[in-house]
This record gives C-alpha cells, structure tokens and sequence, in this order.
C-alpha cells in the first residue's frame, strides 16, 4: 500500500483546526469543509519547501478563503434587498439555517451567532482570528487588506458590537444616502462646519495599504482631524455602494481606484475606510449610483 504523502499527512494534523477556524467565520459546516478543501488543493499546488510554519500559513488561506465566501454571501444578499429591507439583515433575514445556527450556537453561544451575523466580513474574520485563535494583528492585516492598526480597529468594533456597547449601523439606506449625499457636498464645497455636523465625535479615518501608497494617511482619529483632512477633497467622488452600504468611490474613466466605506451610526459618520487594494475593492462589490 503507498505511504501518505508527508504533505498530506501534515495537512490532516492541522485539518480540525482549520475547520475550526472556517465554522465560527462561515457558520456553516458544510461551507467550512469546502473552505479546508480549497486551503489543501492551494497548499497542494503550492511551493511550501521555505513555510517555517505550515500551521499559520494554512490558516492564513482558510482565513482569506473565508473573507472571500462572506463578502459573496453579502453581495448576493444585498442584491436580493430593497433599501426598505436591509433591517432585515441585521435581525437575521437572509442569515444560517436553523441547523447550522444551533449547531454553531453549540460551538460559541446563541447570543455570538446573532452578533456575527451583523459584522462586515472584514470585521468577523479580525474578530474570530484575534479574539477566538489568537493570532496577532500584524498577520490578521494582510488578510483583511487593511494596516495592523486598521485590523486591530476592527476587531475591537466588533468585540464592542459582542459586548453590547455599540449602536448597530444605520441600516436604511435612504437614510444612508442623505449622509453621504451631505458628507460629499460638504467635501466637495470645502464647509467645514457642515463636515463637523455630519461627523461623530470619535470618528476615524482609516485607509489600506495601497492608500497609503498613493498619498492617504493610515489612520485619522476625531471630528476635527478628520474634517481637516477632506475637506475640499472629494471633488472627484462619487455616490456608490460599497459592501451593500452607500459609501463614495473615486473612479477615473469609470474603473473603481478606491472605494470610501462608510460606517454611520444615529445619522452620523462613525467610521470612513480607504479601501484601493484591487481585491479588496472586488470583494467590496462596488456599484456606481447617479450623483
């Protein structure tokens, strides 16, 4: 009888962990064991010989795997919703099946599975690496697409939104273009004070690496800091949806550069993220709206 490829047998050492990883992201088992396959047929068709630690490597890809599953499962969600139905995501339209959710709430609690299924993709996967396996926000960062500081702001959304201290987002998405509608003007005019008024108090700007290249400043925190830094800035914006949420995307010649995701809370901006990263632009599913 052959003998296990060394690969293989390796990659069965760490299988249950990764599936571990894969349910508390996806909540599905079935999606988990689809995401741990694809992880073997990419470490399969991968050079490993220089992987000091395979462990970490494969959780990396299922973890990507993973982002890149939940951001479909938004897009096709969101697709199938008018902007009268969004308060139904956040209360569990469109969510698990009562098999999987009982069979995850086993795993991590009824409560966790309710909030998990109102985070960003971006925002449970930093959650589930960080707080559920522990690994360090340096190596959550590339996965996410975002700085460490960007990665490690997400994850502490979402521990706030587990700990029942944050207000959920504005769901309504008429309610979401007003903002934005009036952030833009605002932006585009130079109206600081009106910036003030559309911004929270502790709101923060956050741009990814690729925007950072291209000129933007990793992290700005404040109401204050933060009007500095826009306005007169967004005279080539325009209205889209980013994430399934109303946001801006700078698009020269009609090809999304970067994507602005906007957070609002209350009627206010709680959090803008610059997103120029090619895929992380793609799996934000971004789609022009009339200005």
């Amino acid at each position: 009888m052959d003998q296990p490829h060394p690969l293989a047998e390796r990659f069965e050492e760490n299988r249950a962990h990764l599936r571990s990883v894969a349910y508390r992201m996806l909540g599905s088992r079935s999606e988990a064991d689809d995401a741990v396959q694809e992880a073997w047929l990419r470490l399969s068709g991968s050079d490993t010989s220089g992987v000091e630690n395979l462990r970490g490597w494969l959780t990396t890809v299922v973890a990507r795997v993973c982002l890149d599953m939940l951001r479909s499962h938004r897009a096709r969600r969101e697709e199938s919703l008018d902007a009268g139905a969004a308060d139904a995501v956040a209360s569990r339209g469109g969510g698990i099946d009562p098999e999987h959710e009982a069979l995850l709430a086993d795993s991590v609690g009824l409560a966790l599975v309710v909030v998990l299924e109102t985070l960003t993709p971006a925002e449970r996967v930093a959650f589930v690496l960080h707080d559920m396996f522990d690994l360090p926000f340096d190596e959550i960062a590339p996965i996410v697409g975002r700085s460490a500081t960007a990665a490690r702001q997400l994850a502490s959304r979402a521990r706030r939104r587990v700990q029942g201290a944050a207000t959920l987002p504005d769901a309504d998405r008429s309610r979401q273009r007003e903002v934005v509608d009036a952030f833009l003007a605002a932006s585009r005019g130079g109206d600081f004070e009106a910036l003030l008024r559309l911004l929270d108090p502790d709101v923060v700007l956050r741009a990814d690496a690729v925007a950072v290249q291209m000129g933007a400043l990793e992290e700005v925190r404040g109401a204050t800091e933060v009007a500095k830094t826009l306005s007169g800035r967004a005279k080539a914006a325009r209205p889209a949806l980013v994430g399934g949420a109303v946001g801006l995307v700078w698009a020269p010649g009609g090809e999304p550069r970067v994507a602005f995701e906007f957070t609002i809370a209350d009627g206010k901006v709680v959090a803008i993220d610059l997103v120029a990263d090619r895929e992380g632009i793609r799996g934000l599913g971004v789609a022009l709206l009339e200005d």
